[in-house]
């Protein structure tokens, strides 16, 4: 049937008498019509003025079943005699009209019943039926003319329509600029700005890292330490078996093979390299509910009842292996909760190398990498668990193999964070990153031991032979390591610590056991191996894609927000508007600044997301490549879209209430949710790790939120209310020291 709706409006809001207008909608809906047949309407005065089929005016497409056609009645026309018609696309076949007599709708009102649009397509074998829907409203002549001005400010032509994806040495269209009010003083820190964050320094990456708790729980102080009384009774008998004091350079040491010492279920031993898969048994269903972040709970049916419950309790350990995370990220977590062995849902990266191969670089941006994905994560340095037991002033002699007492406190002070790791993973840790030297088999035996059956150890084996990598990173530990803060004399300092290297030289063991990944000569980028052995699953397969395409190559990253748009002038969110006159002073400016401040970096290039504010504030740069990304498009308001917040309270108090309650999980309606855009912005990660040269990524508000809790390691509960203003240059500087930043306010 069709159906026919009207809506009368007092005088307050303009009616007839006051100069309203009749809003007329037409919508027919069916979805057998043909692609080839184009539903119209034609009519009498005033919607067409003639009953020609040649005249006939054609209905929007509104849906993939939907048709539309809406108008506005002028004050002097009453009555409106239409029927609709089929009218073929691509040839010169007669028009298809609807069965029965004409409609007509006088003051808003449908004469007769109201009916379906009948068409036979083929004489009577062939009838075509669709659902007709007509609404007419009174509208004010001031809500015509805001509607038209919001589609002219909302729905004009981009004007980056003819820009493509990719351009390089774009000649910008502005026009000439006005140089006093767009030129930038050639001293740009006078620009800066304090961050909000005290990453502006260089912090030697080991201070911060995850604090002993045996240490502080004991309540024993760092200098006097503690006994190995304190050590579980597991972790005793794993330091009696790791007792390799008495092992010589000159003595073979047999090493079981790893599949026989500590078997894994189901999984298929080799020692080529390469991923390999596991088939695990499911014992039993669990049903798991996954916040979606849309408000109110989802309804989930129960493993074990017909009816649906619309509250889940899930038992502890699921609770545990869930992260805060959304697509593939929380999908992989129900699958591993779903079907892996309940060691697999917890993962140690277990780091192996000589000192000043860049072990705790890459175990910091590892961690920050997984937490930033929403895998809880910490990072546990063995050299400060000895720095506060032993003190940080030990010589070259504390780390000689055939120094029995320096060997039994360096693995005793292994058992204590190895220890602590595994307790906080009970607790409800998911992935660990336990950072030392692990040179020999024994120590690793031992932590196998000490990780069996409580959770899965992946080694991760850092190899460099580039002389001049190591020396550089050598130099930054003698600037930098607590070890050497009160050796006075440099050159001191660093013949001591080539001496503890040699030493280490001496005894060290390649990793051949378990689950490993080699990083071979990677640090700068070029070239190098990733060897991978024995390794499964989604969450490793992430963390040697990520490690492929990390290095230590020093380079700016310059995060800004896209010159002010005419919705921010108006407060609306989402929207493709066009900048203001302030934000087209600021790309002006921000073209001088790029220019400045990478003049000497010519590989650099320009990220842009799809929305033309970003590509219009990225217009007037020159000189370097520009790259469009979807991925960098402001996060997806869904309906709210065009909306303010003071609308979005007004209208949908449920949606702004739940918003209010959790910024990070909730999702608009038909549109993304923080966490969807973290997913959606690890290709961007990915690619800014892999980049050698500097970039600039000009994008909005939420994405940008996103990027920069990424470099600053900022927990994801922050992430929706970091500060991100317009017209603010955020430069990231990555490389061997770690990430600093520094801000730049260009204009207010």
């Amino acid at each position: 049937m069709g159906t026919i709706s009207s809506k009368s409006s007092d005088s307050s809001h303009g009616g007839r008498e006051g100069g309203g207008q009749l809003y007329v909608s037409l919508k027919m809906e069916n979805f057998r019509i043909r692609a080839d047949l184009i539903p119209h309407v034609y009519g009498s005065v005033p919607i067409i003025g003639s009953w020609d089929s040649a005249k006939a005016f054609s209905m929007e497409r509104e849906s993939a079943s939907m048709w539309e056609l809406s108008f506005v009645v002028p004050p002097n026309h009453e009555t409106l005699d239409f029927k609709f018609l089929l009218k073929p696309k691509y040839r010169n076949s007669p028009c298809v009209v609807e069965e029965g007599p004409n409609r007509v709708l006088t003051g808003g009102t449908l004469e007769g019943d109201a009916r379906m649009a009948v068409f036979k397509l083929r004489g009577d074998e062939d009838v075509l039926e669709c659902k007709v829907f007509i609404k007419a409203d009174i509208v004010s002549p001031f809500d015509l003319a805001a509607s038209w001005r919001a589609y002219q400010e909302n729905l004009r032509p981009s004007r980056v329509r003819g820009i493509p994806d990719i351009t390089i040495n774009v000649v910008p269209d502005s026009g000439v600029e006005n140089g006093s009010a767009a030129s930038l003083e050639l001293d740009l820190e006078q620009y800066v700005v304090p961050a909000p964050t005290t990453s502006s320094g260089v912090v030697y990456a080991a201070n911060l890292t995850e604090s002993p708790r045996s240490l502080f729980h004991t309540g024993i102080s760092s200098k006097s330490g503690i006994t190995s009384n304190s050590l579980h009774s597991s972790t005793k008998a794993a330091l009696s078996s790791a007792d390799c004091s008495n092992i010589r350079k000159d003595i073979e040491v047999t090493v079981p093979e790893p599949s026989r010492a500590f078997p894994i279920s189901g999984m298929v031993e080799s020692k080529s390299v390469g991923t390999f898969s596991t088939f695990q048994k499911q014992d039993g269903q669990r049903g798991l509910f996954v916040d979606r972040g849309v408000g109110s709970p989802r309804l989930v049916k129960s493993a074990s009842a017909s009816a649906f419950v619309s509250d889940l309790k899930l038992d502890a350990e699921a609770k545990k292996g869930m992260p805060a995370a959304a697509g593939a990220v929380a999908a992989a977590a129900v699958a591993d909760q779903m079907h892996g062995p309940k060691e697999d849902c917890r993962l140690a990266i277990v780091l192996v190398g000589l000192p000043a191969r860049g072990k705790t670089f890459t175990a910091a941006k590892l961690t920050r990498y997984l937490r930033w994905l929403g895998h809880e994560t910490k990072h546990f340095n063995v050299g400060k668990y000895r720095r506060l037991k032993h003190g940080a002033n030990q010589s070259a002699d504390f780390f000689r193999a055939d120094n029995r007492e320096g060997l039994e406190a360096r693995n005793e002070v292994a058992a204590l964070a190895m220890e602590d790791m595994l307790a906080w993973m009970q607790e409800g840790g998911q992935v660990g990153i336990f950072d030392a030297t692990n040179s020999s088999r024994c120590r690793r035996n031992m932590l196998m031991q000490m990780a069996e059956g409580k959770c899965k150890i992946i080694f991760l084996e850092t190899i460099c032979n580039d002389q001049r990598i190591i020396e550089r990173n050598i130099r930054l530990k003698i600037q930098q390591s607590p070890d050497y803060a009160e050796e006075p004399n440099f050159e001191a300092g660093l013949r001591d610590f080539k001496e503890r290297l040699a030493n280490y030289e001496k005894v060290y063991e390649p990793v051949e056991e378990g689950s490993y990944i080699k990083m071979i000569d990677m640090v700068n980028g070029y070239g190098g191996q990733l060897q991978v052995n024995n390794i499964s699953g989604y969450l490793p397969g992430r963390i040697v894609f990520f490690l492929v395409n990390t290095h230590l190559t020093p380079r700016p990253i310059l995060l800004t927000r896209h010159g002010e748009s005419l919705d921010n002038v108006h407060g609306t969110i989402g929207g493709d508007t066009v900048l203001s006159d302030a934000g087209e002073l600021y790309a002006k400016k921000l073209a001088k600044f790029v220019e400045k401040r990478l003049k000497h970096e010519k590989t650099a290039s320009i990220w842009t997301s799809t929305l033309q504010r970003t590509i219009l504030t990225a217009n007037p740069i020159v000189g370097f490549p520009k790259i469009q990304w979807r991925a960098l498009d402001e996060i997806n308001s869904g309906v709210c879209d065009g909306m303010t917040y003071e609308e979005i309270k007004k209208n949908m108090p449920e949606e702004y209430e739940s918003r209010k309650k959790d910024k990070l999980r909730y999702r608009y309606p038909r549109g993304e949710s923080y966490l969807d855009v973290i997913q959606r912005l690890e290709p961007v990660i990915i690619e800014l790790e892999r980049q050698r040269a500097p970039v600039v990524v000009i994008s909005h508000q939420a994405v940008l939120r996103a990027l920069y809790a990424y470099f600053a390691d900022r927990p994801l509960k922050e992430i929706p209310h970091i500060e991100v203003p317009l017209h603010t240059i955020i430069e990231i500087q990555m490389g061997v020291t770690g990430v600093q930043e520094k801000r730049y306010k260009l204009m207010d």
